[in-house]
């Protein structure tokens, strides 16, 4: 047995195994296919582990006792293998041709009962279409994908032009990889992901972002960031980026430095001309239309409307931190500090106003709501609030402010 053979074999997951050696017994061929094998040669933690069979779905649910119908139009049951820990579901996809895509997203129709190689050919790129029968010992790579891993480059399968325009979200998918593996785009692959801009337009915002937040979460998203400005891709799925300024370099290498929790907000922070209200509606726009989560949106929201604080003086640096919300106060400064890693002022500035307590909301005043009403001798209400919020300004610009007898002076002469 070869070295990369017994590599093989040892990453697969028991459950995995257990289902190939089934369809094998039962006369079918088996095959762990796709990314998880990949990530195997590349010596990476394998994700998902997807099994291709030349055994059609009803077979498939024959031979298992627990299954789950997952996408029978397209050929795909779960099957529940293993135990205990090993214990997973594992897609099996019968091998398939596919009919025309009309829609940019899903062929018409499937063929079952092809060969394994034309199952291959139908898949996005070369690295994704090498499976391994662990059962027989047999790695198939028919398009050399072993070659394009070596030399850490990706390309489609076939005609680049006719993968990308089935299927839009091929586009997304390349460009992800790209930035996930640190590998560099073919020239012919990247060449043609344009013409296949109008079948991006088809696939769902939702599918986007995801394929988005991927590439968001490699080590160095940049270098793909730069490939999808310049073929268009952000322009088509993500406007707000702006892409096209003259500050698209330094804003692509502070995403680069960002934490991942805030590289979505600073893509789509738009140009230097904004004022933070347009700039925080912008990005609330965008991410209700690539359907993001309503804390994901919030917290984009409130780093748009603090992240380009210029002025490192105190009162401004807590004024942004205020309107950021203590929670989100580390961000916002692990954020500056990515803008300017070389011990930026207003980094520096925001860490000692953190350390020190400022209070940067009403409900760190030295004063409560109650203790104002028995101070002013005034009815809970509206006014209650009017004059903490009267307090909380005059701390955010002076914390010496934050005590019990200044706060009630103040309240006192705002609700005068």
């Amino acid at each position: 047995m070869s070295d990369l053979i017994a590599k093989l074999r040892a990453a697969t997951p028991p459950a995995v195994m257990e289902v190939c050696r089934t369809l094998t017994d039962a006369g079918h061929e088996a095959v762990a296919v796709g990314g998880a094998i990949r990530d195997v040669l590349l010596d990476r933690v394998a994700g998902d582990w997807d099994v291709g069979t030349s055994a059609r779905p009803d077979a498939v649910i024959a031979l298992f006792r627990r299954t789950i119908p997952t996408g029978l139009q397209h050929g795909t049951v779960t099957v529940m293998a293993g135990r205990g820990d090993d214990r997973l579901g594992i897609e099996v996809t019968t091998y398939r041709g596919e009919g025309a895509y009309e829609d940019g997203r899903r062929p018409t129709s499937v063929q079952f009962g092809v060969p394994l190689v034309e199952d291959l050919a139908r898949r996005d790129l070369v690295v994704n279409a090498i499976a391994f029968d662990p059962v027989r010992g047999v790695l198939h790579d028919p398009f050399d994908g072993q070659g394009d891993l070596a030399a850490r480059r990706l390309r489609a399968v076939g005609d680049a032009t006719e993968r990308f325009t089935e299927d839009g979200l091929r586009v997304m998918r390349a460009i992800r990889f790209a930035a996930t593996l640190g590998f560099a785009l073919d020239a012919a692959t990247e060449a043609a992901i344009p013409a296949a801009l109008p079948s991006l337009a088809k696939v769902s915002r939702e599918r986007v972002k995801i394929e988005l937040d991927k590439l968001l979460g490699a080590a160095r998203p940049g270098p793909s960031l730069e490939i999808a400005r310049r073929v268009g891709v952000l322009a088509q799925a993500v406007p707000e980026a702006a892409a096209d300024g003259p500050e698209w370099p330094a804003r692509v290498a502070w995403i680069d430095a960002a934490p991942v929790d805030a590289r979505l907000a600073l893509l789509l922070l738009g140009g230097p001309e904004l004022t933070d209200a347009a700039r925080a509606s912008s990005v609330e726009q965008a991410m209700r239309r690539l359907k993001a989560a309503n804390d994901e949106r919030e917290r984009a929201v409130r780093i748009a409307r603090v992240a380009r604080a210029a002025a490192p003086d105190e009162i401004a640096v807590r004024r942004r931190l205020a309107g950021a919300g203590r929670a989100l106060a580390p961000l916002v400064v692990a954020i500056w500090r990515a803008r300017d890693p070389l011990g930026g002022s207003l980094a520096t500035t925001a860490e000692i106003i953190l350390a020190r307590g400022d209070a940067l909301a009403a409900s760190d005043l030295a004063l409560t709501g109650a203790g104002l009403i028995a101070a002013l001798g005034l009815p809970p209400g509206p006014a209650i609030g009017r004059g903490l919020a009267a307090c909380l300004e005059a701390v955010l610009d002076d914390p010496a402010r934050n005590t019990p007898d200044a706060l009630v002076a103040i309240a006192r002469t705002a609700l005068a």
